[in-house]
């Protein structure tokens, strides 16, 4: 690199340098995430989505009564797939995720590359580096008719004890770390 010239900046904002150690048995510690999407025939758009969550350990989607192909799709991406009951909470599902790291997302979203490998990054991380991270926040584009447009961001990397929700989705928190990279979401599947 030629002297003066800019340094690309890292994929997470706020960044702490990883230290690398190995667990216990030999592998480098990391943060698994466990994605949940809440779907509903949503057998056209769901498979766009999983095909993207790469960077997640384990995928948990909680059907809320599917008629179509949609707990097909879901089984070919090996995804765990709970029936949702009129009563629960959004939150009551996450006891079911595996990882204390929980991405968020709907069945009409896919990650975009920069955000797969922002959370690729995120997984570099120990558990005690990020344990002061509340949340973390995602830029959102939408697709309409006139093409994208960029929405706020909005907070979709939760840890697994979070309470607060605005419908299937966490409530939107200012105090996060934000991620670089899109959710995208499309308007038809």
């Amino acid at each position: 690199m030629r002297e003066g010239a800019e340094v690309s900046r890292p994929f997470c904002f706020e960044r702490v340098v990883p230290s690398r150690e190995l667990c216990s048995h030999g592998v480098f510690a990391m943060p698994p995430i466990t994605a949940i999407l809440h779907t509903c025939n949503d057998e056209l758009r769901l498979g766009r989505a999983l095909e993207t969550l790469h960077p997640c350990d384990e995928i948990l989607v909680v059907d809320h009564g599917s008629s179509d192909g949609t707990l097909r799709i879901a089984r070919q991406y090996a995804a765990i797939i709970r029936s949702a009951a009129s009563y629960q909470a959004p939150g009551d599902h996450l006891q079911f995720a595996r990882h204390e790291w929980v991405l968020s997302l709907l069945p009409s979203e896919s990650l975009s590359e920069a955000l797969e490998a922002a959370l690729f990054e995120w997984k570099l991380y120990e558990e005690r580096e990020i344990a002061g991270v509340s949340a973390c926040s995602i830029f959102a584009r939408e697709e309409t008719a006139d093409g994208w447009t960029e929405l706020h961001p909005t907070t979709r990397l939760i840890p697994r004890n979070w309470n607060r929700w605005a419908g299937t989705l966490p409530c939107n928190d200012q105090q996060t770390m934000m991620l670089q990279g899109d959710l995208l979401r499309f308007r038809l599947p």
